[in-house]
């Protein structure tokens, strides 16, 4: 059984690793999406390469809910379910919308996988596991930083759904041009999704009031702000004035 200070180091060790992450993404760029490149070896479809990426954490914290003693009690429940809530999205429903034939690297799929299941331990780890007993009452749902937490959380999730969809339907069938998006939060950041997405794990660090939802919130922006760096790069190359007069921000809006 893990201890709680073992835990504290896990956690430390995942931040210090964000950091690195974090400062080789301003140097490396991942191949994939529009910023795909074949030098990252095999590839397999967008839609089952985003299933192999994603599922594995929405079963890893169905597991540790299941087989941990606190499965029963509402708080944890309810977290369990928030979580669980955004992999089945993004696990399930969102490569069903994906339109385009594009290509993931494998390479890119089991660096994903590995995040994802080291996340899934942390969230799950914590909340079914570490935590005191007595952490998550069924009263916590009426704690100010559960509620604040999901309305956050909910909100970031609305976001990164609605900017995917804006992405989306930018192009007609058949069209391989790419376009500026300009709608919803695209207004202020040329990566609205991402904005969503952090904004999310933002409030389910809150919610949880955890030093492991904050790891993970850190985490989603090492990862995500430094592509959101490239592709803002990659707007100001391919649109010129076009784009640099709409005055964006990369990932947060009026900051960075």
């Amino acid at each position: 059984m893990i201890t709680a200070h073992t835990f504290d180091i896990f956690l430390w060790v995942m931040a210090a690793t964000a950091v690195v992450v974090f400062v080789a993404l301003h140097f490396v760029t991942a191949g994939y999406g529009m910023m795909y490149n074949r030098r990252w070896g095999p590839t397999v479809g967008n839609r089952p390469g985003w299933v192999l990426m994603e599922a594995p954490v929405f079963v890893a914290m169905a597991l540790l809910w299941w087989f941990s003693g606190r499965r029963g009690e509402t708080a944890p429940l309810v977290m369990f379910l928030l979580f669980e809530l955004h992999y089945f999205q993004r696990s399930f429903v969102f490569p069903l919308l994906i339109r385009t034939r594009g290509r993931m690297p494998v390479s890119i799929i089991l660096m994903g996988v590995t995040f994802n299941v080291l996340n899934a331990l942390m969230q799950g780890g914590w909340i079914f596991y570490i935590s005191p007993a007595d952490r998550y009452p069924a009263s916590w749902l009426g704690s100010w930083q559960f509620i604040a937490g999901t309305a956050v959380f909910l909100t970031g999730m609305a976001i990164n759904i609605h900017s995917d969809s804006v992405i989306r339907n930018l192009r007609a069938p058949g069209d391989t041009r790419h376009y500026i998006p300009r709608r919803g939060m695209f207004r202020y950041v040329s990566s609205a999704n991402y904005f969503g997405e952090f904004v999310e794990w933002t409030g389910f660090a809150l919610l949880t009031w955890s030093w492991a939802g904050a790891v993970f919130a850190l985490w989603t922006f090492a990862n995500l702000a430094p592509r959101a760096e490239k592709i803002h790069e990659r707007y100001t190359s391919e649109f010129g004035d076009e784009f640099t007069r709409l005055n964006l921000r990369r990932i947060l809006p009026f900051v960075y």
